[in-house]
């Protein structure tokens, strides 16, 4: 009976030491956050590693439903309405599942949470197909990145082995921003150097930009960046004198404040008129 007792004793204590061991995950989880647009995308997901064998093909068969990773679903949150590769996408959770082919792979964006292995198509929210491109290099663990980000674009990138698959994102801001301007300058406190900024970045109206900036100099005489912006303004409408003029205030009020990046930016914008 003591034998007995002792084997058993022994059997919990190991198994409570082996309970106890923290061990590596194969393929380790991500989440990567990217400010984008006037909210964020994050994505959830786990990294298999190639560890010598052949991927697409074979271990991620051409032609059937794939997780998009491993062990866990993969998930993807948009922040606010967007675009995929043109089609309209609300704001959202999604399980991202792919189905590979050698040279394009359908990306699909579900609403479920169970996973290819309980995937119901009519929980689908979105399809669309993206080109398969060939890397010069093998990635060895799986990634999903975002690239090419700029105020509505990017792309989220997908890429194991030599295979990448980049998924144009989109959205719409510009609608929104302009409302928030136009409430802004009803308000006794109003952003003018930000509208002015906006809209010069994008091609608005540059006289209401040139207005606006003018309006901010006044309101801070010694800010050498909103000098500079209304020397680009100025530049762009083609007032090249004024730009100068503007440009060479920037130039001495950054002296002063001991900034040579916008000494040199005021320089060079000199040199194109």
């Amino acid at each position: 009976m003591k034998k007995v007792l002792f084997i058993l004793l022994s059997v919990i204590s190991t198994a409570t030491i082996a309970q106890g061991i923290k061990m590596p995950a194969p393929s380790p989880a991500q989440s990567i956050k990217q400010d984008f647009s006037l909210s964020s995308v994050e994505v959830k997901y786990s990294r298999p590693v190639i560890k010598g064998r052949k991927i697409f093909g074979d271990i991620v068969p051409f032609g059937k439903l794939w997780r998009t990773g491993a062990n866990s679903p993969t998930t993807v949150t948009f922040n606010e309405d967007v675009k995929i590769a043109g089609q309209a996408l609300k704001a959202g959770t999604y399980q991202l599942i792919s189905i590979p082919s050698q040279f394009s792979w359908e990306i699909i964006f579900n609403k479920g949470t169970n996973g290819v292995f309980n995937y119901k198509p009519e929980e689908d929210v979105l399809k669309v197909k993206i080109a398969a491109s060939v890397l010069s290099q093998s990635v060895e663990s799986f990634t999903i990145h975002f690239a090419n980000v700029i105020s509505n674009k990017m792309e989220m990138v997908i890429s194991w082995e030599k295979v990448a698959v980049s998924i144009p994102i989109e959205t719409e801001i510009d609608a929104k921003i302009t409302a928030s301007i136009d409430k802004a300058m009803a308000a006794d406190t109003r952003p003018y150097f930000e509208s002015a900024s906006y809209y010069f970045e994008t091609g608005k109206d540059l006289k209401k930009a040139l207005e606006w900036a003018m309006k901010a100099v006044e309101a801070n005489a010694s800010a050498y960046w909103i000098w500079h912006l209304q020397a680009k303004i100025q530049a762009k409408l083609g007032d090249k004198a004024s730009a100068k003029a503007s440009a060479e205030k920037s130039i001495a009020l950054a002296k002063e404040g001991k900034n040579e990046d916008y000494v040199t930016l005021n320089l060079k914008l000199i040199q194109s008129l």
